[in-house]
């Protein structure tokens, strides 16, 4: 059996595919990949389904040995593994690489080509770490197997990738309760809190306006940006409860979820409001360079 051992296992490193979805009635968020595109395409890039597992690694990467040789790629922001992203590459049997700390986003994906095995708990191989449900976090000495996800052959090295900027525009599309703010959400520009997770990232700048009264609860989404009490957005990321009672003055739109999966503590973060039909279409090109991949 193929297989990848950890030496060193990193800061928040974990088995990710693209989640779990259908159980949101029962409370359970997808999870998945915290930066799905560049999941997507390092699975394209070794020939995999696109929705096979790999490994996410988060600020600190981790240090790993192959047993037999593999073609993975990388993807996502630089580890500093001294090896070329978005590109497939032929790792040797016995072949060892280190991923250290980020130099620019904060999550860093291995594809392998077939894919990492792992147990399937509700159709996902996902960690969803918040809850422990489909697994944890890797540990020193974890042997992960390698599945049989691959159905074409790898691809030629990825242009027009993504790149990290620490000062981010996220474009976004008018919440459910955006008539209770006005532009104020538009005019700020806010830093991710070191408190936020994979539950949500916390964001500090000038607060919100406050609203008054209390919100019945209802089903949130991926990408709302909440708004507590406190008037310091809350943006809601993959491993997000299903339902909260916070007014919400925007949703960030599809395109830009890969930017979520990339904030470090400490970036900064503008919002932008676009319409539905531009966030539509700039989703469109973002499917078409994936697919051209």
């Amino acid at each position: 059996m193929n297989r990848i051992g950890v030496i060193v296992p990193g800061l928040e490193s974990s088995v990710q595919d693209l989640g779990r979805f259908g159980w949101a009635h029962f409370g359970v968020s997808a999870s998945g990949a915290a930066d799905a595109l560049a999941l997507r395409a390092g699975n394209l890039l070794v020939g995999n389904a696109e929705n096979a597992a790999g490994l996410e690694m988060t600020l600190v990467g981790a240090e790993l040995e192959f047993e037999s040789a593999l073609t993975i790629a990388l993807t996502g922001s630089d580890f500093g593994a001294g090896l070329p992203l978005w590109t497939p590459i032929e790792i040797p049997a016995g072949g060892r690489i280190r991923c250290e700390a980020t130099r620019g986003g904060a999550r860093c994906y291995l594809c392998v080509r077939g894919g990492i095995e792992a147990p399937r708990t509700m159709g996902s191989a996902s960690a969803h770490l918040t809850t422990g449900v489909g697994g944890g976090r890797l540990h020193k000495g974890d042997l992960l197997a390698i599945g049989n996800a691959a159905v074409r052959r790898p691809r030629k090295p990825a242009h027009g990738f993504p790149s990290w900027d620490p000062v981010a525009t996220l474009r976004v599309t008018e919440g459910p309760q955006a008539d209770w703010f006005g532009d104020e959400i538009y005019r700020n520009v806010y830093a991710v809190s070191e408190e936020s997770n994979r539950m949500g990232l916390r964001l500090r700048g000038p607060a919100l306006p406050g609203v008054a009264g209390h919100m019945i609860s209802e089903g949130v989404s991926l990408g709302a940006v909440q708004a507590p009490p406190d008037g310091q957005p809350i943006i809601l990321f993959v491993e997000h409860q299903t339902t909260g009672g916070y007014p919400k003055p925007a949703n960030v739109i599809s395109a830009d979820f890969w930017r979520l999966g990339q904030m470090r503590p400490r970036d900064q973060v503008r919002f932008e409001r676009v319409a539905i039909d531009p966030a539509l279409r700039l989703l469109q090109r973002q499917e078409e360079w994936l697919y051209s991949l």
